[in-house]
């Protein structure tokens, strides 16, 4: 068999493995996360019906919006079915230490509790925690340390509301099959 020939052998035995794999995905009950489930309805309605409970200080503010632009991105719901209830808990750990033992590193842990509560009978309907973390330097500028740690927290919460919203669409997609 030539060079050709064997190419065009392996293309067709790998696209033959590819359909195999897909038709396997579709019997074992695979689906797509954001697909309509059998009432006609789809995760991202449930997800425009959850109101997101106001939070105390900057940090929760921050966390507020980006779960509001990913949850639902026109506004909260005017008629919400569920609420998001949070407590926000943020920890900071000097990693990079200098021989002057002055940290040069450090990792923020933002932490997160979480109930979504069913509004029609006050049940919850989903707890748990979700947790997000990022790395920023200490400078020798405090200004520069400063905006570093900021950037870090604005990532952190950014990851922390794209786990949360991950979360929320999974237990959807669950209870809507």
């Amino acid at each position: 068999m030539d060079g050709l020939g064997r190419r065009q052998l392996l293309k067709a035995l790998a696209g033959g493995a590819f359909l195999l794999a897909t038709g396997a995905l579709g019997a074992c009950g695979f689906q797509p996360l954001y697909g309509t489930d059998a009432q006609g309805g789809t995760v991202s309605d449930d997800l425009a019906a959850v109101r997101i409970a106001p939070l105390a200080e900057r940090t929760g503010q921050m966390l507020h919006n980006f779960l509001r632009d990913r949850i639902n991105p026109y506004g909260q719901p005017i008629d919400p079915r569920y609420e998001l209830r949070l407590a926000l808990r943020e920890v900071r750990e000097e990693t990079g230490i200098r021989r002057d033992e002055t940290a040069t590193r450090a990792v923020l842990t933002v932490l997160a509790s979480f109930v979504l509560v069913d509004l029609a009978d006050q049940s919850a309907a989903l707890t748990g925690q979700a947790r997000a973390s990022s790395a920023y330097n200490i400078l020798d500028n405090r200004y520069a340390s400063s905006v570093s740690a900021e950037d870090a927290l604005e990532r952190a919460l950014r990851a922390l509301s794209e786990e949360l919203k991950l979360r929320l669409a999974a237990h959807f997609s669950a209870t809507s099959n």
